[in-house]
């Protein structure tokens, strides 16, 4: 078992109980099933990023809380030299870079991500997720096979997207190559556009 997977189940169960809710307070608020959240308080089975992200707003605490055990310290700026951002490798193959890691009170979350290409993923449907606020997608090399809305996008470097994220959204990459893009999460209210 990955000890890290442990250290932030640890984590995510003390801030829980420090709150004072319960796994059903949570695994509802984090729209997992109860059973699936216990596996993940218990660091029985990998932490996806978007869950992560929707129990630390749940929590009230940074998502570098979660996956550090520290709190971001910088108010004024916060310089993250190339490769140095934080890692974060929670979906199969996919790893994402925080760039503003050790700004404190962030309104958004700014990823490097790569997403590995996967032939096996090519005609399978594609994995959806969805987490509060909205999304901004920059495709920085290669191609990002989108899923929103029950439409099917294909985004080339160059290319963007920006979209509720509360509502179902999944991407792969595509064209035989890993893809590499910026991604900022930007914190808000979990609503769906009806």
């Amino acid at each position: 078992m990955d000890t890290s997977i442990i250290e932030i189940a640890e984590r995510i169960k003390g801030l829980r109980e420090l709150s004072d809710y319960t796994p059903e307070e949570v695994a509802e608020a984090v729209n997992v099933p109860l059973e699936k959240y216990l596996e993940y308080e218990s660091g029985t089975c990998d932490l996806s990023f978007t869950f992560l992200n929707n129990v630390a707003a749940k929590l009230g605490v940074d998502i570098v809380e979660l996956l550090t055990g520290e709190n971001p310290h910088l108010s004024r700026y916060c310089v993250v030299r190339k490769g140095k951002g934080l890692n974060i490798t929670r979906r199969k193959g996919f790893k994402y870079e925080h760039l503003g890691y050790r700004f404190k009170n962030k309104l958004a979350e700014c990823f490097l991500v790569k997403a590995p290409y996967i032939e096996e993923e090519q005609d399978k449907p594609i994995i959806m997720s969805r987490h509060a606020g909205q999304e901004f997608d920059y495709i920085i090399s290669g191609s990002l096979k989108c899923q929103f809305c029950g439409q099917t996008e294909i985004l080339n470097a160059g290319d963007s997207v920006y979209y509720n994220s509360a509502e179902d959204h999944g991407m792969i990459a595509t064209g035989g190559e890993e893809c590499v893009f910026l991604a900022i999460t930007i914190h808000g209210p979990n609503k769906e556009n009806k």
